[in-house]
């Protein structure tokens, strides 16, 4: 059962409001103002808000402008409830990051389709779309289902990248909306000098590129093909519209973007705490993780020294090093540029003993 706050300073309406989610199956926890309100949303699961503009002590968008700061409850869909017809009145509830506006009086079945209309495309959001082709699809699919974005798959092409070619470069602007279909691809930064550190490794399915898109800045990366690989490229004026009318898209993008700074914080702690030896370790694994397609307990992977000694942030020489005593501890098998990981497990229990 889904649950829904209702927060409306007029009884009557909250009361007669709340009777008609109820017998529709909803769960309904009343507030008679925006700071109570507030409170509710705080100590409990929310599946959505439906909140009044005009209250005393605090006002709808006080509400939504306090709940958006919150971490917690910024996913919230939230529809406003008001007498209020005015366009601008629309208009500042919908920046503030409103999903919906429902106006006095209205009728049960405008009320329940409104809710089940915001909740179905929660849900939709809430699938993270997977990380493979079919994930690509469910994107364009939800994006497509909007009216105002109907020819936006059509418009999506997909681009074969041959290897070691680069798929954009730092300083340059950005034009798509990248997401990886299939291949192998690093982000990287390159230092004055020449050397690389190699910021990701982008998955099936992962959107890549997109902070320049957010921030509507130059990239401040690159991005080259370790294989043949392709890449799904949609227009960046279809994103911004994307972002522009479905509110919670936008978020799940922000929401990207706050686990890639994240990863990013994580990195730079390792290299700046961890031995050489853990970060290769380290390294291997997730690798393996990234890539690994079945549930095997060895794994393989052709991968240069230099790429590898760029994802751990250390010397080539220091990386090749550190890979033969693995392979003298059996830990790993080396052929050529391939490296096989004997026992994924043993490397991780290896990992929490020894390094």
């Amino acid at each position: 059962m889904k649950t829904i706050l209702l927060i409306e300073d007029n009884t009557e309406v909250r009361e007669n409001t709340a009777e008609i989610l109820e017998l529709a199956n909803f769960k309904v926890l009343q507030a008679e103002n925006g700071k109570i309100g507030v409170e509710i949303a705080n100590a409990n699961s929310i599946d959505l808000i439906i909140c009044d503009i005009m209250m005393p002590v605090l006002d709808g968008y006080g509400v939504i402008h306090l709940l958006g700061s919150n971490p917690k409850t910024a996913s919230i869909p939230f529809i406003f409830l008001t007498a209020k017809s005015e366009r601008g009145d629309f208009r500042k509830g919908m920046e503030m990051g409103a999903d919906d506006y429902i106006t006095k009086p209205f009728d049960d079945i405008e009320l329940l389709k409104a809710v089940e209309s915001r909740l179905k495309k929660t849900e939709l959001l809430k699938n993270e779309f997977t990380r493979d082709e079919n994930g690509i699809n469910s994107f364009l699919d939800e994006a497509k289902s909007l009216q105002e974005l109907k020819n936006l798959s059509d418009t999506a092409k997909v681009k074969t990248f041959k290897k070691k070619e680069l798929i954009f470069t730092e300083g340059n602007n950005p034009n798509y909306l990248k997401k990886k279909k299939k291949g192998k691809i690093k982000t990287f930064r390159a230092h004055e000098y020449g050397k690389e550190l190699i910021i990701s490794l982008v998955k099936e399915g992962d959107f890549f590129g997109y902070t320049a898109l957010l921030d509507e800045t130059q990239y401040n990366e690159s991005a080259e093909a370790l294989e043949d690989s392709s890449v799904v490229l949609i227009l960046k004026e279809d994103f911004y519209a994307l972002l522009n009318n479905n509110h919670g898209v936008m978020k799940r993008f922000v929401r990207l973007l706050s686990n890639e700074i994240q990863e990013k914080e994580e990195q730079l702690l390792k290299m700046a705490y961890s031995s050489v030896k853990k970060r290769v370790a380290e390294a291997l694994l997730k690798l393996q993780k990234q890539y690994q397609q079945n549930n095997k307990d060895s794994f393989s992977i052709s991968i240069s020294r230099e790429d590898l000694a760029n994802i751990v942030g250390t010397a080539t020489e220091s990386l090749i090093r550190t890979l033969s005593d693995f392979k003298q501890e059996g830990l790993i098998e080396i052929k050529g540029s391939n490296i096989t990981i004997s026992d994924i497990k043993r490397l991780e229990v290896y990992i929490k003993k020894y390094i």
